[in-house]
């Protein structure tokens, strides 16, 4: 199993890069937020090519860019390694906010390293499993490839701008969950604001003539005022 550690404090970094090195594991490192997202992102392209599974143990405050906003990307980016949080603060509020951006636990520092240990060996179980499934992602008859970023929906090509590819991606890297247009809009444009009112109910209008018009299942859900969801009916599994 291999570790991405991000963490900028030096002595912490170098303590848990000889822990778990002893323990047999690889270990890569970065010191900044920035460094380390494109560490996790150079990793998923070479699991998806049948490397070993990985891990992400990742400190919330970091230079650069903030732990949040890492998990964040990763996620919005359909990248499902596992996240271990660490931060110094163990307020509630710090805590739910790294769950609701896709971190997988949370340890609060400071921590016992067999603590650490039995954590990563639980989240390393779930990352042996998604090895596997990093290139291409499938909900109901909907298949997207990223390696080539082609989809298709019952054997049939799907002609898709990059926009709504990057779009159908991110509501099939968590199937069933409801995205807010303000998330969407982050995630596949980038913004934090809507400088058009309507373009994210724009785009899900485009994609959803292209994945649902003419289907007996509509797989695109609408949850007013809410937000959009992609979902596999029962029926179809």
């Amino acid at each position: 199993m291999n570790i991405i550690l991000i963490e900028d404090d030096p002595r912490i970094a170098d303590f848990l890069q000889r822990g778990l090195k002893a323990e047999g594991l690889q270990v890569q490192r970065a010191a900044t937020g920035p460094e380390g997202l494109a560490l996790v992102q150079d990793a998923a392209r070479q699991t998806a090519a049948g490397h070993v599974p990985t891990v992400v143990v990742l400190d919330l405050m970091l230079p650069g860019m903030n732990g949040l906003d890492i998990c964040q990307t990763l996620r919005a980016q359909g990248v499902p390694f596992p996240i271990l949080m660490l931060t110094a603060l163990s307020a509630l509020e710090e805590r739910v906010a790294g769950l609701r951006m896709g971190a997988d636990d949370y340890l609060c520092k400071p921590f016992e390293f067999e603590e650490l240990l039995a954590r990563l060996e639980a989240l390393g179980r779930r990352a042996q499993g998604m090895a596997t499934r990093l290139s291409q992602l499938q909900v109901a008859d909907i298949v997207l490839d990223r390696d080539s970023m082609r989809a298709s929906r019952a054997g049939e090509t799907l002609n898709l701008t990059a926009r709504e590819l990057a779009l159908l991606e991110l509501l099939m890297s968590a199937p069933g969950r409801l995205f807010s247009r303000e998330r969407i809009l982050s995630s596949v444009w980038g913004l934090n604001e809507d400088p058009l009112t309507n373009v994210v109910d724009v785009y899900i209008r485009r994609l959803r003539s292209k994945i649902d018009e003419g289907r007996a299942v509509p797989l695109i859900q609408t949850m007013r005022g809410l937000g959009y969801r992609l979902e596999a009916p029962a029926a179809m599994g």
